[in-house]
């Protein structure tokens, strides 16, 4: 586990007509950075969105619909974690989630099973100088995209 990246499990209420989920309240614990923007990224198949981290800006993932991969990587010097790895599923099939990532933690995501819906809400609005990219089989980071994630 990463420090600082906090899984929240989410309550479904379900019925005959579906279910309902809360995803996030302004009063969780876990949301004390505060809001900025909410956005929503649709990928197909096999599609790989990574590297990137912020420096100011934390994200919270939330997949809607499809099954995405998500891929973690502590870039923060001081951290008790630095350089560690996360590979994780978020979706359908999966516990019903949201993670939330830190400023300096690289993320990326790719599509397992989709189209994938990720929903993500920021602490800040979008600022392109706090994009930095890094490419998906940099050598750095000890993750390969390319490979199937490991069973546990």
């Amino acid at each position: 586990m990463i420090s600082g990246v906090v899984f929240k499990d989410l309550l479904t209420r379900n019925d005959q007509r579906g279910f309902f989920r809360e995803i996030i309240r302004n009063t969780d614990d876990f949301f004390d950075c505060g809001f900025g923007q909410w956005s929503h990224s649709l990928m197909f198949n096999g599609v790989i969105k990574a590297w990137h981290y912020h420096t100011i800006q934390t994200d919270f993932f939330y997949v809607c619909s499809g099954v995405a991969r998500v891929g973690l990587c502590d870039l923060r010097p001081k951290s008790n974690t630095y350089k560690q790895t996360m590979d994780f599923f978020l979706g359908d099939y999966q516990p019903p989630q949201i993670v939330k990532i830190p400023p300096g933690i690289a993320h990326g995501v790719k599509a397992i099973q989709g189209p994938v819906h990720l929903l993500y809400v920021t602490s800040h609005i979008y600022n392109p100088d706090d994009e930095i990219r890094i490419a998906y089989n940099d050598p750095q980071i000890d993750f390969d995209w390319l490979k199937d994630a490991p069973i546990k």
